[in-house]
């Protein structure tokens, strides 16, 4: 394999900028450059739901590098570009301006968009989505103890905005169209958990509900609709409906599209000089024998390093499980593994559910743990990893007694 002189990376998020450091600590002394569609030096986006929006956090602590760094590793930083085409036959990136950059090697880590829904007057002022340092930006100046602000969706974003906003004494309601809010993420028996949490911090939570329009005056948002003709007063507006990878580029590029990018377990895409990390990735992972694409942190922090060995002739995988985490009021959580509905048959509960303080285990029919969620307990990510890894056979009456350590099962 001939070294790459030109590698481009588009994407001036976490993964982007996670590819370019793996590149410079794995000695590529080429050309590097990576073009960011935001003005912003390549930034974390968890803390925009959580501590940035709380107001407890400045953008500096989010940010992945300084400016100086890229200066010092040798990478050309074009911030506050849109990436117009590429074209895999030429070798080519092109940017709106029409300026071209050549590649040898492709990384596409363009991330993904907030869904928007089609409703009237979703396009009102006042009406929020959050993505961008921007957005939450405008999002914390719906906060105060005066204020009114209602969330359409009760997934991670909307329960993570709810938090921060009830922190400032802010009338939050949750517009919600599944039985319990993060249903389709974590199934009945832990989705009650978080809807017990949230009422139990004043949230007004509306399940079985559905949006019919956002209710305006003079151009601005003043509340929800709903198909049953309750009307939810508001002064503000967020919608929290999923986001869609943005795969539009590899799309135009030629490569093979299936909820994201298609990746081999290298993050290879179908075009043997392009590879895709981040949200983007829908990658054939090696572990879980089945192909995974997740919106999560763990996977933009993670996947560069294994695209940039790749990349430069190393033979790797990333083999690394699913991982987030959530900070809500008093709870703090973390999941790992892969239990999509339908996946699994049971979930066991290692301590005290009702004072969410516990670990919650998704096991197959055949006793395997596929995945795990810690609630207030700590500590424990790497003792249960192996079990998910290795596929093992456990006993869940012994996975549910917190005394028989996670080494014995």
């Amino acid at each position: 394999m001939t070294a790459p002189q030109n590698i481009v990376i588009v994407g001036g998020g976490l993964a982007g900028a996670k590819t370019a450091e793996a590149l410079h600590e794995l000695g590529f002394h080429g050309n590097l450059t990576l073009i960011g569609a935001e003005a912003h030096l390549p930034y974390e986006r968890p803390p925009l739901s959580k501590d940035y929006l709380a107001g407890k956090a400045a953008l500096d602590d989010a940010t992945v590098h300084p400016k100086d760094w890229y200066e010092e590793s040798g990478i050309s930083l074009i911030l506050g570009t849109r990436v117009a085409s590429v074209d895999p036959t030429a070798h080519t990136v092109h940017v709106a301006d029409g300026t071209v950059h050549p590649y040898d090697k492709l990384v596409l880590a363009t991330g993904s968009a907030a869904r928007h829904l089609p409703i009237p007057g979703a396009d009102a002022s006042g009406v929020h989505y959050l993505r961008t340092v921007e957005d939450s930006d405008a999002i914390r100046t719906t906060f105060g103890a005066d204020k009114r602000l209602a969330i359409i969706g009760g997934g991670w974003i909307g329960l993570e905005v709810a938090a921060a906003a009830r922190a400032s004494d802010t009338a939050v309601t949750i517009i919600e169209a599944a039985e319990l809010p993060l249903l389709g993420v974590l199934g009945p028996e832990l989705a009650e958990v978080f809807a017990d949490l949230d009422r139990a911090q004043g949230v007004d939570l509306r399940l079985n509900a559905r949006t019919a329009e956002i209710t305006t005056a003079d151009g601005r948002a003043t509340g929800v609709r709903l198909t049953d003709g309750t009307v939810i007063d508001a002064d503000a507006v967020v919608i929290g409906v999923g986001v869609a990878p943005e795969a539009g580029l590899a799309e135009q590029a030629g490569l093979d599209i299936d909820n994201g990018v298609l990746v081999d377990g290298s993050l290879r895409t179908s075009n043997p000089d392009i590879y895709a990390v981040g949200d983007i990735a829908n990658h054939d992972h090696p572990v879980l024998g089945r192909r995974v694409r997740v919106e999560h942190w763990a996977n933009a922090l993670n996947q560069p390093a294994v695209a940039a060995a790749a990349l430069l002739g190393g033979d790797t995988q990333y083999t690394e499980l699913p991982y987030f985490f959530s900070d809500q009021y008093d709870l703090g959580m973390e999941y790992i593994g892969y239990a999509p509905r339908g996946s699994y048959e049971r979930v066991v509960i290692r301590g005290d559910l009702a004072e969410r303080e516990f670990v919650a285990f998704w096991l197959s029919g055949d006793h395997r743990i596929v995945a795990a969620m810690n609630v207030n307990v700590w500590d424990v990510i790497d003792l249960i990893k192996p079990l998910i890894t290795e596929h093992r056979v456990v006993d869940p009456d012994r996975l549910a007694d917190p005394d028989v350590a996670y080494s014995d099962l």
